[in-house]
Parts: structure tokens; sequence; C-alpha cells
């Protein structure tokens, strides 16, 4: 049993790290109506949360390299549980920002990368497999507890309590981490800054565009910012369009400035020429598309749930539970095809059952929710990441040869942490200003009187706050509407909600298809060997 000491306290970091993802959004309403913010604020906190973890994954990744593997683990551990005590104990969303998106991003993206290496260190041969496959059985477990272990929480208790939690564990793993071997040398490398800036304000800018697109539009400007005054909308091109160009700018200079160090004989942030490899560009780009779609879901069904069917953080958990179950047991199951198929058929066909789920659930989205097409939406949506995420680590790593595992996992990490952000980033926001439109044409078409629609027009110019349907009609009743009118408003919002939850998962269901795109250069072999030197030509 002592041998297996190291494998729980890295799991115990592991399942944390995949818990703090999964809570957040189940006690999305809950939060909003503790810190008195809005739903507009936690879309950003959790889309800011996985970006600050794809934006430095790789600079953490090689903070390791520098530190050693178990120093970084434990610096690491200790930023993480910072941050969730600041998360725990926040009186505003701005702390909660701080606390949650920041610093536990920051402290993620020294553990993340560390868990695998010390794996990696501390055991050889069969053991390794089964220590690996361990570290992937708490990340599936953490996947299916986490929405119920949230909803019970935030629902009889507090939503605090689970960050107070997550501070004691990961004490106690910095306080065990002593039986963690580090075997790998230390490298003495410098680790080029200008890289790490180029790279994470290139990533903050196209996410960060996608995120205001609700408020700033997409090309047309939907509402000018100002700054001293002064209406920005360049060329009469909204910011949002000026932000993401500017983010792929960088994103190129970065990509530029990595084969300039190369050729200059210095050490890059990455190895550019990874990118050259078809299957590895495939699988990556496969993974992003998938995380995403799971941010978005995550985003948007409790949004749903809560919002508009008006259920509690528990009974949201219980509905996303089937999800949860369905992506732990098709993994399995997809690891067992994989003797006999090629990654390229497994994740294709896992990619068709992706859409053929969203299809449902966007069929199930009524005011009395179909409950079974719901749950069989949800369980079909929990099969094929099952079997995307069987297939996909496996074909990133076998792409490369031993040299560039590390920053083949790196690279996993920031897409997937990357592809997260802009889902929720993109889904919320086709959410929200669907929404506001909905809303605003649902108005000027109603029975209200003409002043009752002008007053509301003028109070819903900037956009509409995502509010549960059910307080609606207080809502007016408390701005001055009659009866009958506030009634009228609230089933106005009530259909605007829907209509913006089945324009959202529209954009769920054309990311689906979009990756069926980058699945081409997956392997179509039943077994995918690692290389050994040679990189595959485009």
């Amino acid at each position: 049993m002592k041998k297996w000491n190291v494998v729980i306290v890295l799991g115990a970091a592991q399942f944390v790290m995949v818990l703090d993802g999964t809570v957040m959004n189940v006690s999305i309403s809950t939060v909003v109506s503790d810190l008195n913010t809005s739903v507009t604020a936690m879309q950003a906190a959790i889309t800011f949360y996985t970006l600050t973890m794809a934006a430095f994954m790789l600079f953490g990744a090689k903070l390791g390299d520098v530190w050693g593997r178990r120093r970084a683990f434990v610096i690491g551990s200790c930023v993480y549980a910072l941050g969730s005590l600041i998360t725990a104990v926040s009186p505003t969303v701005g702390f909660l920002f701080l606390g949650w998106s920041i610093i536990e991003g920051l402290g993620a993206v020294l553990v993340i990368p560390a868990i695998a290496g010390l794996v990696a260190d501390n055991y050889r041969g069969r053991d390794r497999v089964t220590a690996f496959a361990v570290i992937g059985a708490v990340s599936g477990a953490a996947v299916a507890a986490g929405p119920l272990i949230g909803g019970a929480v935030t629902t009889y208790s507090s939503w605090r309590f689970v960050f107070v939690a997550e501070v004691i564990i990961m004490l106690a793993v910095v306080l065990c981490a002593r039986v963690v071997t580090d075997s790998t040398p230390r490298q003495s490398i410098r680790i080029d800054i200008g890289s790490v800036l180029l790279s994470s304000a290139g990533l903050v800018l196209i996410v960060f565009g996608m995120l205001q697109s609700k408020t700033w539009g997409w090309v047309v400007p939907l509402h000018r910012p100002e700054i001293a005054g002064v209406t920005l909308a360049p060329l009469g091109i909204s910011l949002t369009a000026w932000c993401i160009a500017a983010g792929v700018i960088l994103l190129s200079l970065f990509i530029s400035w990595q084969r300039r160090l190369v050729r200059d004989g210095r050490s890059p942030l990455m190895q550019p020429d990874l990118f050259s490899i078809v299957s590895l560009r495939s699988g990556l780009s496969v993974l992003g598309a998938q995380y995403a779609v799971t941010a978005g879901l995550f985003f948007m069904v409790p949004v749903y749930l809560q919002m508009t069917l008006g259920l509690d953080a528990l009974e949201t958990g219980v509905k996303i539970f089937p999800l949860s179950i369905a992506l732990i047991l098709f993994s399995i199951v997809g690891t067992t095809l994989s003797r006999r198929w090629s990654p390229r058929r497994i994740v294709r066909i896992g990619q068709s059952v992706l859409v053929v789920s969203a299809l449902l659930l966007l069929g199930s989205v009524t005011e009395d929710l179909r409950g079974g097409l719901f749950g069989l939406g949800m369980f079909l949506t929990g099969a094929a990441l099952g079997l995307l995420a069987s297939q996909l680590g496996n074909v990133n790593m076998s792409s490369v040869g031993e040299k560039d595992t590390s920053e083949a996992g790196g690279l996993q990490g920031v897409f997937q942490n990357l592809g997260s952000s802009l889902g929720t980033a993109l889904i919320g926001s086709l959410l929200i200003g669907a929404l506001s439109t909905s809303f605003a044409s649902g108005v000027a078409t109603s029975d209200l009187p003409e002043q009752v629609r002008a007053t509301v027009s003028a109070a819903t110019d900037r956009g509409v706050t995502v509010v549960p349907a059910a307080d609606v009609a207080g809502i007016g009743e408390a701005a001055g509407l009659t009866d009958d009118e506030s009634r009228e408003l609230a089933e106005v919002y009530r259909e605007s909600q829907l209509s913006s939850l089945r324009v959202a998962f529209v954009g769920l269901i054309l990311i689906a298809l979009l990756s069926m795109l980058f699945s081409r250069g997956i392997p179509d072999a039943a077994a995918v060997r690692r290389r050994t030197g040679a990189e595959e030509s485009v």
C-alpha cells in the first residue's frame, strides 16, 4: 500500500482541480444572489478561470522544469489554497474573480503539468500504467460527483464551504508532498518572458472580444464603450472584431518569435514545429472543440434549469448527473473499442453522437422541460464526450517522441482550457445577446400599453440581465405596472429565455459539426505508435 501513497496525494490534487470547474456552474443562481451580481459577471468569472490556465499553462510547465516538479507542485498547491480561501470569504464578485479566476488559475498552471510528470517519476512499467489509470479515474469521479457535491452543499448549506474544503485538501496535499519523489533533473534554461507576454495577451484579447460580443456586437457596433468621453469604434467597426484581430496578430507573432528562438539556439516556450505534425494538430483541435462544447453546455444548462425552470442547485446537479455517468462509462467503452477500431472511427462516432445529443437537448427546451428527452440528451452527450476523451489524449501524446512529451502535455492543457474559456465566452454571449434581442422584440410586439413598452425599451437599451423568470412579475409590479401588465411582461421574458437558449444550443451544434472537419487528421489505424523522431509532414 505504501507505494500508492504518491498517487493518493497526486490524485487528491487532481480531484480538486477537476471538481472546481463543475461546482461553480451548478451554483450560479445562488452565487449571483449572495454576491448581488449578475449572470453576465459569473460568465466572465468562469471564462477567465479557464483562460488564466490556458494563457499561462506553458509557462507553468516550464517553471516546473526549472524549479523541479515537486517544488512547482507544492508552490502551486499553496497558491491554489490561497485562491480558494479568498473565494470562500468573497464579499463581492470582484474578490471572487481575484481568488477563483486569477489566483486559483495561476496555482493550477503549476499543479496540473507537475502531476503527470511526477506520476512518471514515481512509477515504472505496469505500476505507471495503473497510476495514470487511477488519475484518470479520479478525474472522472470528480466530473461525476462535482455537480452533486456542489448542488447538495449549496442547497443545504453554502457554496462557500466547497472552497473551504478545497483549502483543507490542498493544505493536506502540501503536508504529504514529501512522499513524492522528484527524480527528473532541473533544467538550467532561461524562460523567455516576451514569449509568455505575447501568448497570454493574444489569448486574452481573443476570448475577451468574444465575451464582450453580446454588448459590443461582432462587427457592427451595438453599444460603443467610452473612455474619457471618447467613443471607441475605430472605422465604425465593433471593438469585438478589433480585439479578436489583435489577438490573432499577437499569436502569429508568438509563433514567429518561437521559430526565431529555435534558430538562435535559445529555449522557446513552445516548439513551433510540433504543429506540423498532422495527428497532433488534429487531436488538439478536436480536443479544444470538445472542451468548448462541454463548457458551453455546463454554463447554459444550469442557467436554463435555475433561471427559467426555478430548480435549485441540487436539482440541477441531479439533472446533469446522466452526462457525468455516461462520460465515465463510455471512456471505458472507448478504451476497449480502441483494440479493434481506429482512433478516427471512434472519434467520429463520438462527434456524430454529440450532434444528435445536442439536437435532442434543443428539442427538450420547453417551459415544463421534456424530462425524458432531456435526460436522454444529457446521457448521449456524456457518451459522446467519453468516447472522445478515451482517444484524444493517446492520439496527442503518441504523435510525438519522448523528448517532446512534456511540451505536448502542455499544449493539451492549453487547448483544454482555451476551449473551455472560448465555449463559456461564446455560448454565454450568444445566450445573453439573443435574450436581449428576443426580449426587445417581444416587448415591442406585445399588447402592453405604448408607455410601458417605451419604458421597458429604455430600461433595457444596453442589454437584458438574466434573472429568474419567476421574479419578473414582481419586478414589473415594483416598477409600477399593473398585475396584468406584470404577468404579460413575465410571459414575454420567459419566452425570450427559451428562445435564447435555443439559439445557444444551435451554437453548440455548429461547434460540434465544425469539429468534424478537424478530425480528418486523426490516425486511421487501430494502434497508435509513438513516433521515434521523424515528424509527419503536412
